[in-house]
């Protein structure tokens, strides 16, 4: 959303707008690879012209209205595993002493630089599996619990039908798929509560960094939120969560 239309493919590589975070991205990215992860683009670097240049991954990405293949449980259960494997490769970059983006950075912090936006648009699948992450720009230090429950609250997804809905999802089992993430993902007790506590307190404050795109006159985001019913989209998930949270608290502990 953030650089619809001004991201474009040429050859092996992806060009897209850079910012003031992405050099540092670039070396995060680089270390992942030294970890062994691939699920990451590969940096190329800045051009002239001041877009980044990254490596292009092969594969589908679902956008709204989310295709069948995209909502399928061993879908979701791709992704739980690979966020596993990325935060585990990203043990071994110390984010120390850097600059990140606040914009969607876990509040509490940490010491562990998490993608904080992994929804089914940055995620790369090949025969529905997913194999790569994409879209960097929000990374910065924080729990990977919190960035496991942002994911969850996008990809679950943990909304209300008729938001849910406008973005192509089928009704399915949501405290049961809320479950399957904190299964495969490997969450132990207290991680499940800490999950299901960043879930709440993020549908709370839900639609903040959307409201602060949108006073800043970002025309994507202002037709998300014309389209999408303004501020009452998150009254809704907040009043739907405050209903359902039980069923979710049942499922995964």
């Amino acid at each position: 959303m953030a650089n619809a239309g001004r991201v474009t493919r040429i050859g092996q590589h992806v060009l897209r707008p850079s910012n003031s975070h992405s050099r540092l991205i670039h070396r995060f990215l680089s270390s992942l690879r030294d970890a062994g992860f691939d699920g990451a683009p590969m940096p190329v670097g800045i051009d002239d012209d001041g877009r980044e240049r990254l490596v292009f991954i092969e594969g589908d990405v679902a956008v709204p209205p989310f295709p069948v293949w995209a909502q399928l449980d061993a879908a979701l259960a791709s992704v739980a595993a690979l966020m596993r494997r990325f935060h585990q490769a990203s043990r071994s970059f110390d984010p120390a002493g850097s600059t990140w983006s606040p914009e969607m950075a876990d509040p509490a912090g940490g010491s562990l630089v998490c993608h904080n936006d992994v929804c089914l648009e940055n995620v790369v699948f090949r025969d529905g599996v997913a194999v790569g992450l994409v879209d960097f720009d929000f990374a910065a230090p924080g729990r990977p619990v919190y960035d496991l429950a942002q994911f969850a609250r996008m990809c679950v997804p943990i909304d209300d039908d008729v938001n849910a809905a406008r973005n192509g999802w089928e009704p399915a089992g949501r405290p049961a798929r809320l479950r399957l993430v904190a299964d495969v993902y490997g969450l132990d007790a207290p991680g499940r509560q800490s999950l299901l506590k960043i879930l709440g307190a993020s549908i709370a404050r839900g639609g903040e960094f959307v409201r602060r795109r949108v006073d800043a006159g970002d025309p994507n985001f202002l037709k998300m939120w014309n389209d999408m019913g303004g501020n009452e989209r998150f009254d809704r998930r907040r009043r739907w969560w405050e209903e359902h949270e039980d069923e979710f608290v049942s499922a995964v502990t």
